[in-house]
């Protein structure tokens, strides 16, 4: 079975964006700072990322 997205035990908050980092093989802090532009200029980020926080699993 191939990859599956998952919250991380490295995490800052809750582990949805280093889960997320690590799904996509890239580094954490760009997923953090991607998500804090998109709740900065947009305010969806924080909707997307309490989603998130429901949907994936734990580590």
């Amino acid at each position: 079975m191939g990859k599956e997205l998952k919250r991380s035990k490295d995490k800052m908050l809750f582990g949805v964006a280093a889960g997320i980092a690590e799904y996509l093989e890239i580094d954490v802090t760009i997923v953090r700072i991607v998500w804090a532009l998109l709740v900065i200029l947009y305010g969806t980020g924080l909707i997307v990322y309490l989603v998130c926080l429901l949907i994936m699993k734990k580590d």
